[in-house]
């Protein structure tokens, strides 16, 4: 597809097409864009299990009619026992596994996410039930979902490593093997899970009798949360991280996420006179990757939970220190690059409703699977965010109980001079950043719609889902002349498929000052746009 859909009286985008569907069945029944997001953030993890899940965590970005928006952090915290001690008494002294109970050591946050955002849905006067919005879910995992190629991918990858981890054989290996594309595959006790949610309410993850079986037989798993652990989070209302950009301002989160990293590299390119540069060449691609290495310097040197923080986020995009920033910039030799912070699983959606209101969430559980656990009374794949902790104290982002691990999680909307508002973002870890570069700048700059803006070809510097290496690496549309552009200019790249998975799912939609809605959803993913 390299046309936008387009619509007038709401619209929903999510990397698989289900979830968007789910959003557009709400906004039908006059919900609004937050009851319509919770829909589809309840239908993605029963139809992407791999890519999220309720045991995972999300980031929203909340904007009325009017106003500036407001961000949601519903990201959990590391258990109080979570130590640098408590893994050094288990045999644990260089890094957190990345699998299994050890490695699901932060609070899920993502289901009081949903709350958060169902209790500002009635500031908005919605009124559907939450058995309502949760619907879809609990039939798709009750009746099963056709298996995407993703998922049966993921699964024959990763099985080698997480078959043996609690619960992943009996929820994800059906027969025991992964499951082909296009089978259908059902989630029972995810479904009961879900039920049981939409009856007693979304609290009674953190607080009521489904906590219970959740501290259970994350006891059972050898993970150091505790029922207390569940208690003690909530989600917070946060005030969003805000770039004046040329084209008008640009908002995201603030830490423990990379929100920042994303406005300090657009505002980078905006002083850098990006506009100047072709949409398609290696000037565009250079500035953004070079740009991309100063900003990523920012986060490793400042960025982690913000009370263990030194610096304000907000201070770190003055206009003086993003000028300075940008005239390091040689633009005509690429900087030395280090390693970058390793993949993610992640899903961003956005919603816009009729009058204008917008969303734009992001919801993960880390790497593929998360931490390969199931919980095996309710069915919840556990996330392992938390492996992502340092077991050095001297470490930016080192472990301490209740302490909130660094996210690449950042999703994005703006408000241009023009009258146009844009919510946009892609799952991908350090692609996040540059992915949102490159569909901001095509859109805002250079004038693409958003189908185009996202399907175009795209870079990234460092790793993200399925890769290990640290160059740049470019989709094989890219000319040869860029690519030996690029390559003079001393870049070390790799050249990939032409529509790469590693590029990370994105999605945009635009709304436009007379009520019009503009979407492209990500070929590279199963999802879609819908409209009406």
């Amino acid at each position: 597809m390299i046309h936008s859909v387009r619509g007038a009286r709401g619209m929903a985008v999510a990397p698989h097409a289900l979830a968007s569907q789910s959003a557009l069945g709400v906004l039908r029944e006059g919900g609004n864009a937050l009851e319509a997001m919770i829909a589809a953030a309840a239908t993605i993890p029963v139809a992407y299990p791999h890519m999220n899940s309720i045991g995972g965590d999300s980031f929203w970005l909340v904007r009325g009619q009017r106003g500036a928006p407001r961000g949601i952090d519903a990201s959990g915290a590391a258990a109080r026992a979570a130590s640098i001690e408590w893994y050094a008494a288990r045999g644990v002294t260089q890094a957190i596994p990345f699998r299994g109970g050890a490695a699901a050591n932060t609070v899920a946050g993502t289901v009081s996410g949903w709350g958060a955002a169902f209790r500002l849905s009635r500031q908005w006067g919605g009124r559907l039930p939450l058995k309502r919005l949760l619907a879809d879910a609990i039939h798709y995992a009750e009746q099963g979902i056709a298996v995407t190629a993703g998922q049966s991918s993921a699964t024959a990858a990763k099985r080698g490593e997480l078959e043996g981890q609690p619960g992943f054989k009996n929820a994800f290996l059906p027969g025991g093997a992964a499951p082909p594309t296009g089978s259908l595959f059902r989630q029972p006790r995810l479904a009961a899970t879900l039920g049981r949610l939409a009856r007693a309410g979304l609290e009674d993850f953190y607080r009521g009798g489904l906590a219970q079986t959740i501290a259970r037989d994350l006891s059972a798993v050898g993970s150091p949360l505790a029922l207390e652990d569940l208690k003690r989070h909530r989600a917070r209302l946060v005030a969003p991280l805000v770039l004046g950009h040329s084209r008008g301002t640009v908002y995201n989160l603030p830490p423990p996420t990379q929100g920042v990293v994303s406005l300090l590299i657009l505002g980078m390119l905006d002083a850098l006179d990006v506009g100047a540069a072709g949409p398609a060449s290696a000037e565009f691609v250079h500035l953004a990757v070079e740009a991309t290495k100063r900003a990523f310097a920012v986060r490793d040197h400042c960025v982690t939970d913000p009370a263990y923080m030194t610096v304000d986020a907000q201070a770190l995009l003055a206009p003086g220190r993003i000028r300075e920033l940008a005239a390091d910039v040689d633009r005509g030799r690429a900087a030395r690059w280090g390693a970058g912070k390793g993949p993610a699983d992640t899903v961003w959606m956005g919603v816009v409703d009729g009058k204008g209101r917008a969303v734009s969430m992001i919801q993960s559980i880390y790497h593929e699977f998360g931490s390969g656990v199931v919980l095996e009374e309710s069915g919840i794949s556990w996330q392992n965010r938390g492996c992502s902790f340092s077991l050095d104290p001297a470490a930016l982002n080192s472990l301490r109980p209740g302490r909130k691990p660094f996210h690449t999680l950042n999703p994005a909307l703006a408000v241009l001079n023009d009258g146009r508002t844009i919510i946009y973002g892609t799952m991908g870890g350090d692609g996040q950043p540059q992915t949102q570069a490159a569909v901001f700048t095509r859109i805002a700059v250079f004038g693409m719609d958003p189908q185009q803006a996202v399907s175009a070809p795209r870079w990234l510097l460092g790793r993200t889902w399925g890769q290990t290496s640290d160059s740049l690496k470019l989709e094989s549309r890219f000319s040869t002349g860029v690519v030996a552009d690029l390559a003079r200019r001393g870049h070390e790249m790799e050249v990939l498929a032409e529509y790469d998975e590693a590029m990370g799912h994105a999605g945009a939609i635009v709304r436009h000052a007379n009520g019009v809605l503009e979407g492209g959803a990500d070929p590279r993913s199963d999802g879609a746009v819908a409209a009406y």
